[in-house]
């Protein structure tokens, strides 16, 4: 059976307009931290472990919500989490920190490591580094899913994805890749002489005093550990179980919020590596002329929060998710990590840590000038940005009302977005902008969007050929038993339809008759089927040439 398979560890941006702030400037922040993540405690909910440093002094640090739901065991600042994709820095800087042994350079190629990988000869090390290899991840291979509860040997694993075809040609493109981390973790190994996890061991945590991290292993976990849920309608459920030998050096870490100020200090401290190694680590990729991504240097992501620098990473998979975040100029560390994925709606710790970020620093954002729109452009041009964009875990709504633009993502509040240029807006609730470009004849076809040290491009949808009723749509909407896959859930908001597999995020689903629907993020379809009383009983679900039976729940 064919799994849904969405790549939890490959996502590292969280976007969203609805900023959730944690208090006014009257209260502490101490206060509005508790105020705000408290929830999480009272409602027995998994939970999220937060700290907040400057100039390497502790100003919060707390723990919030569940650490063992069943147990009723609270989550500390001891608390243990998997780290996800935050890994991806350490896995950077071991192989930085074997470039400044002369064991390796950045410009060597695959192939001289990994001599029998197809096509290594034309990928170097600083491609893996920097997701532009065109290698195919292998958490986005619709099988991935149903094989990750079982402990895997690397080279297996190797195999299992090297004979994938190429995204694109090396350095032609960018895309965010777990095989090329898990690679370079292997490399890690080949070159030094010594497992991923020892040379980190030795060569990092050791020396730093960071004795609540290391390369997780689900055989023996360590102590103090957290246990990983999943989150939907407000009842958290154990997680699907990754074994982490699947993920080794793309994100097979776990940690405290403790050890990662440690690590925060250090490396940005320079402590770590010298001077020319750190800027390489830091320096973004330069990309072909066109090509969206990410202001990524090597494992780690640069961005701004109300326009202040930052560099960092977040990281996640089923039950887990973190985010590391510092701010340069500032000297400042936040730091969130939670055992869940997906989380309570407002939990995540990449929204958590911004949130933070914006109530801890506003006297350092206040001093910043002030964006100016630019009201010079021609209002007459606003009516041709209307329509909806694909952003594929969701839709972005534009509209023009009495001379202004406003835009709403799925499922949070409509905003105005305020020009900047002909054809350019930003929004003041949050950190993005948006660019509609036009086609030879001035018609636009779709919007690049940049947040978070992203962008990215999203088409303009074509309005339906078939325009459902709202009868039509609640036809459709409740639980399909998906086997061992466990339950999809589909409701809608307004005219939207939505999907959601147990222990996997909410995505839309588009329409493509009143029966059948389908996915964006994934090639996946959905075709319900009705009885003789015109009632929906099963749902039939096809991806990747197959397809299977789902009875609706009732």
């Amino acid at each position: 059976m064919n799994k849904l398979s969405i790549p939890f560890i490959s996502r590292l941006l969280f976007i969203t307009f609805a900023v959730t702030r944690f208090a006014t400037a009257e209260v502490s922040l101490e206060d509005g931290i508790k105020a705000r993540l408290g929830e999480l405690t009272k409602k027995e909910l998994p939970g999220v472990a937060v700290l907040v440093a400057r100039d390497g002094k502790v100003a919060f640090q707390g723990g919030f919500g569940m650490a063992d739901v069943d147990r009723k065991t609270p989550v500390t600042v001891e608390t243990k989490f998997r780290i996800g994709s935050v890994t991806k820095q350490f896995t950077a800087a071991a192989i930085l920190k074997l470039a400044e042994e002369g064991k390796l350079s950045l410009t060597d190629p695959l192939k001289k490591f990994f001599p029998d990988f197809p096509g290594a000869g034309g990928i170097t090390l600083h491609q893996l580094l920097t997701h532009t290899s065109g290698i195919h991840s292998y958490t986005s291979k619709p099988e991935f899913i149903g094989r990750v509860t079982k402990p895997i040997e690397p080279g297996k694993l190797i195999e299992w994805f090297q004979n994938d075809p190429l995204d694109f040609a090396p350095g032609a493109g960018f895309l965010y890749n777990n095989s090329a981390y898990f690679l370079t973790g292997e490399l890690v190994a080949k070159v030094s002489g010594k497992s991923y996890a020892a040379f980190l061991a030795e060569t990092f945590f050791e020396p730093l005093g960071m004795k609540n991290t290391g390369v997780y292993v689900n055989a023996s976990p360590p102590a103090g550990m957290a246990t990983g849920y999943s989150v939907t309608d407000k009842k958290a459920a154990a997680a699907l179980d990754w074994d982490m030998s699947w993920a080794g050096g793309a994100g097979a870490l776990y940690s405290t919020v403790g050890d990662m100020l440690r690590w925060s200090e250090a490396l940005f401290g320079g402590k770590i590596l010298k001077e020319a190694s750190y800027k390489e680590m830091i320096t973004p990729v330069k990309l072909a002329e066109g090509v969206d991504g990410m202001v990524y240097g090597c494992g780690l992501l640069l961005s701004e929060v109300r326009r202040l620098p930052a560099i960092g990473h977040g990281g996640g998979l089923n039950g887990w998710s973190s985010d590391l975040i510092y701010f340069p100029q500032q000297h400042c560390t936040i730091v969130a990590l939670s055992n869940a994925m997906p989380g309570a709606p407002g939990f995540e710790p990449a929204g958590i840590a911004r949130s933070i970020a914006e109530k801890f620093l506003a006297e350092d954002i206040k001093k910043l000038p002030p964006v100016k729109e630019d009201t010079t452009v021609d209002k007459k041009t606003y009516a041709g940005l209307a329509g909806r964009y694909d952003y594929k875990n969701a839709v972005m709504t534009v509209s023009v009302e009495n001379d202004r633009v406003y835009a709403q993502l799925t499922g949070q509040p409509k905003n105005e977005i305020f020009p900047s240029g002909p054809d350019q807006f930003f929004w003041k609730v949050t950190d993005a902008r948006v660019t509609f470009l036009r086609d030879a004849k001035g018609v636009v076809t779709a919007a690049r969007h940049t947040q978070g040290g992203s962008t990215f491009k999203a088409p303009r949808l074509e309005e339906a050929a078939v325009k459902l009723t709202a009868a039509e749509l609640d036809a459709v909407v409740g639980k399909y038993q998906y086997g061992p896959l466990g339950v999809l859930t589909v409701s809608r908001d307004g005219d939207s339809v939505f999907a959601q597999l147990t222990g996997q995020q909410k995505f839309p689903i588009f329409a493509k008759s009143a029966l059948e629907f389908e996915w964006r993020v994934v090639k996946a379809s959905v075709r319900f089927e009705k009885d003789k009383d015109g009632n929906v009983t099963k749902a039939h679900h096809t991806q990747n040439g197959s397809t299977f039976e789902a009875a609706r729940m009732k």
